[in-house]
């Protein structure tokens, strides 16, 4: 195959990508392509490491997220592999360079007690499928889209478990001239999202009489053949935040407190992984166990006691 321009072969490897990686995926990888790389090396015959290392930095000076700029590396390394694949390229060697941040810990936001115990209340009798969702998360620890995407068979009264296996998402698709939004219901991303979640022996005593009526192909939340979208159960959240006079507070919030709460009870961490869909009990750690002061001290205080012995 004769040399073909960047903007060539990146257009011939979004077409090949899209068959084989999910709507949402893809919509990620276009996004960081055409906002990003594109504007920089469209014109580029052939990238380089100096090209390459230069617009490492110019994403840094413009202060997007590392994880961004990884991302969108990524997406330019597989570019040009595909680019060597198709041999429109020879092989391009280059070796990128960049200072870490120093990350600071992020405040997780969960409800406090007071707060939270006044949500459960209002739950308990204020009955509506998006209500329950609610109270599913706040049992579960489930994301919203997974919630989104419970059908009533996935709720096992025999069982005893919450069948953790679709995910709603909206996906907004912009490429050139392609404008696509659309609700996609997929497997969750990674294989540890799939799992099964005890229910409750309060979950169950609410969920039992409509497992009888309801139509097992229905979602919960929507009582419907169809998802409710993700945005428009979070604008729901909102709305009850309001309306009970809590603080305004991230919808995940509730599967943060359900981790916090599970921690606080002496839960064992790998259990509360596992429960959470985790690909590693290091994402748990990192994310929700953070010893205080009592803690702190009382290791000190072992440690200082061992060593007089």
């Amino acid at each position: 195959m004769s040399q073909l321009s960047f903007t060539q072969v990146a257009t011939l490897w979004k077409a090949d990508k899209r068959q084989y990686v999910k709507k949402a995926s893809y919509a990620i990888y276009a996004r960081l392509c055409n906002h990003l790389i594109m504007p920089v090396f469209g014109d580029v015959l052939i990238p380089n490491e100096e090209t390459i290392q230069s617009f490492a930095n110019s994403l840094l000076e413009r202060d997007y997220a590392p994880k961004t700029v990884k991302d969108t590396l990524l997406v330019l390394k597989m570019i040009i592999q595909f680019g060597e694949k198709l041999g429109a390229w020879p092989h391009i060697t280059y070796s990128v360079h960049y200072p870490t941040r120093v990350e600071v810990p992020k405040f997780i936001p969960t409800f406090t007690k007071q707060d939270l115990n006044k949500l459960l209340q209002y739950l308990r009798t204020h009955f509506s499928f998006q209500n329950l969702g609610l109270f599913i998360c706040l049992y579960s620890g489930l994301r919203i889209g997974e919630v989104c995407g419970l059908q009533w068979r996935d709720l096992d009264i025999a069982a005893g478990v919450i069948r953790v296996n679709k995910t709603v998402q909206r996906i907004n698709l912009t490429d050139g001239e392609l404008r696509e939004y659309y609700v996609s219901v997929d497997t969750p991303k990674t294989p540890s999202s799939v799992r099964d979640i005890p229910l409750s022996r309060e979950l169950k005593d609410i969920i039992r009489p409509f497992k009888r009526i309801m139509s097992q192909d229905y979602y919960v939340i929507s009582g419907a053949a169809q998802p409710l979208e993700p945005r428009q159960f979070r604008a729901y959240f909102k709305r009850i935040l309001r309306q009970l006079g809590i603080p305004a507070i991230r919808f995940h919030a509730l599967r943060h407190s359900f981790a916090t709460r599970c921690i606080e009870s002496k839960c064992d961490y790998k259990t509360v992984s596992v429960i959470l869909g985790h690909a590693s009990i290091s994402t748990t750690l990192d994310m929700y166990v953070h010893p205080g002061y009592t803690e702190k001290k009382k290791c000190i205080d072992r440690m200082a006691r061992n060593l007089k012995s």
